[in-house]
């Protein structure tokens, strides 16, 4: 679903540049997602308009893949899982979990954002947890320490291969929908 929410906003820009100015417009037309955040995290009214620009055409989307995919069972990677309109419909969330340290360390490498944007972020999202124990579906976590070292991401793949065995769902990555 992280990649169905970046193609809402692409597909909602208009309505994203009308609401948050045409200076989040990268040279190519598309939506500079970095400087909306920086527009909207830690605010939570510009936050709010922009997950109603967003999220029915996410949630749009989430149900369309659903759909093509209704004959297989279906793992949704996605950020914001307890707002999405399937979240009631879920048989189960795995939950990877990962050091503060890491995740810090992880999001500066990836994003290149001062420091307090990072915390600020993180802070806006600390009670994802809680959202997820209001649903129906029976919760799994799996520790990812992020060593760095050559096959961390091999254990946890593992992990998550090893749940999906225990639910009788096999084969989710080669078939590709994993």
């Amino acid at each position: 679903m992280d990649i169905l929410g970046h193609i809402a906003i692409e597909n909602k820009k208009k309505s994203v540049f009308s609401r948050f100015g045409e200076d989040i417009k990268n040279h190519d037309g598309s939506v500079n997602r970095r400087i909306l955040g920086e527009k909207v995290f830690g605010k939570e009214h510009e936050l709010a308009a922009l997950q109603d620009i967003i999220h029915p055409e996410a949630n749009r989307l989430t149900l369309e893949w659903i759909e093509a995919h209704k004959m297989n069972h279906c793992v949704i990677n996605a950020a914001l899982l307890h707002k999405s309109i399937v979240f009631n419909q879920l048989d189960c969330i795995i939950l990877v979990n990962a050091p503060l340290i890491t995740r810090l360390i992880r999001a500066k490498k990836r994003d290149k954002l001062p420091w307090i944007t990072i915390f600020r972020r993180f802070s806006s999202q600390k009670s994802f947890f809680t959202q997820y124990l209001a649903g129906n579906a029976d919760i799994f976590r799996v520790e990812n320490r992020g060593s760095g070292k050559p096959g961390g991401s091999v254990r946890l793949e593992d992990a998550i291969d090893a749940i999906l065995s225990r639910l009788n769902i096999h084969n989710l990555k080669t078939e590709g929908r994993f």
